[in-house]
C-alpha cells in the first residue's frame, strides 16, 4: 500500500495499519515503518536501536490533538493576514456585512449582533465548540436565548464542552434546562477553543486571546477544515449522558484529577493545568490537595514523585 503526502493531524490508512500492529507486538521494524512516515512524523513512533516503538494510545491521542489545534492555529493567522491583506474588514458604522470570505469583527458587542445574524439564517445544523473558564450565568442565559429558537424551527444543535463542565453549576442547570430540546452534548479531556459553525457554511472564530475581536468566515476550504476537525473531536467526545471512562485510575480518583495527575507529572504550573482543563485556579488547586492527601503527599516535588511511581499515570 503506498503513502501520500498529508497533514500530520490526519493519519493514513497505512499509519493506521502500521501503528496497530506496532501496538500488538509492541514493536515493528524500521522498514514497517518506513511505509507510514507519518507515524515518526507525529511522534506516534519513536526510534528504539533498530525497531520502532508505540506511543501509548492515550498519549497518542494527546500528541494529534496538539497537532490539530497547531494546524488550526494556522488557518486562523492565515485568515488574519488574508483579511488584512485584501483589504476585507468591514468598518464598524456599516448596517451589515459585506459578501467578502472573511469579515473582521472587533468589539464583543458587535461580534454577538454579527452571530445573531448569522444564526438567524442557519437552517440545518450548529456545531459549537465551547472552552470553559469562569462563565457567568449570563452567558448560559443567552445561550439558552440563542439555541431555542433554533431547534424550535428543526436544527440540529451539537456543542463541545470539556469533563469540566459536568462538575459546573452553571453548566448543570444550562444543561437541565436544554435536555428534552434534542441538544446534543458532548465533553472532552481538554479544553478546545471557541467556534460556531452554521451549516457548515459560515464560521465565527476568535482572532484574540481575550475575544474582542472575531473572524466571520465564509471559504469554503477553510469553514470545511474546522467542521471537519469538531467532526474529529466530537467522535472522541463522551455523550453527556455517559460517565466517563477512568482506565486503570485508583478507587476515588476522578478522571479531572487523573488528568491533573498527567500535567502535574509533565511539570505544568497550576495556572497551565487550569486553562487547559477550563477551570479556575481555585478549583485546580483543591484538586491538588485532593491527590496530595489520597497519597499522603507534604510537597508537589513528593506528589510529583508518588504520581509517577504509582504507575496510574502510565495506565491513563
Amino acid at each position: 500500500m503506498g503513502h501520500s503526502p498529508h497533514p500530520a493531524p490526519r493519519i493514513c490508512e497505512t499509519g493506521r495499519l502500521v501503528y496497530a500492529k506496532a501496538l500488538q507486538s509492541g514493536r515493528v521494524t524500521a522498514a514497517a515503518g518506513a511505509t507510514a512516515p507519518c507515524l515518526v512524523e507525529s511522534g506516534l513512533l519513536r526510534p528504539d536501536g533498530d525497531w520502532l516503538v508505540p506511543a501509548p494510545p492515550a498519549e497518542a491521542m494527546g500528541q494529534l490533538f496538539a497537532l490539530v489545534t497547531e494546524e488550526i492555529g494556522g488557518y486562523r493567522d492565515l485568515a488574519l493576514t488574508l483579511a488584512g491583506s485584501l483589504g476585507q474588514s468591514t468598518p464598524s458604522d456599516s448596517g451589515t456585512a459585506a459578501a467578502p470570505s472573511i469579515t473582521v469583527w472587533e468589539g464583543k458587542e458587535r461580534i454577538d449582533a454579527e452571530l445573531v445574524r448569522a444564526l438567524a439564517e442557519c437552517t440545518e445544523e450548529l456545531l459549537t465548540a465551547q472552552p470553559m473558564g469562569q462563565r457567568p450565568a449570563w452567558v448560559y442565559e443567552a445561550a439558552v436565548q440563542r439555541v431555542l429558537p433554533l431547534v424550535e424551527r428543526g436544527v440540529r444543535v451539537r456543542s463541545l464542552y470539556s469533563h469540566t463542565a459536568r462538575h459546573t453549576p452553571q453548566a448543570l442547570d444550562y444543561m437541565a434546562r436544554m435536555q428534552h430540546t434534542g441538544l446534543d452534548v458532548r465533553t472532552l479531556e481538554e479544553n478546545i477553543e471557541r467556534a460556531i459553525i452554521i451549516d457548515r457554511e459560515v464560521a465565527f472564530i476568535p482572532a484574540r486571546a481575550d475575544r474582542t475581536v472575531a473572524l466571520e468566515v465564509r471559504h469554503r476550504g477553510v469553514v470545511w477544515y474546522l467542521a471537519a476537525t469538531f467532526d474529529h473531536f466530537w467522535r472522541t467526545a463522551t455523550p453527556w449522558g455517559e460517565e466517563i471512562d477512568v482506565p486503570g485510575a485508583p478507587e476515588g480518583i476522578t478522571n479531572v484529577q487523573l488528568k491533573i495527575a498527567r500535567l502535574l507529572v509533565e511539570g505544568h504550573l497550576d495556572e497551565a493545568i487550569a486553562r487547559r482543563l477550563g477551570m479556575n485556579v481555585r478549583t485546580c488547586r483543591a484538586h491538588i490537595a485532593k491527590l496530595a492527601a489520597a497519597f499522603g503527599s507534604d510537597s508537589r516535588t513528593q506528589l510529583g514523585y508518588l504520581l509517577a511511581r504509582s504507575g496510574m499515570i502510565d495506565g491513563s
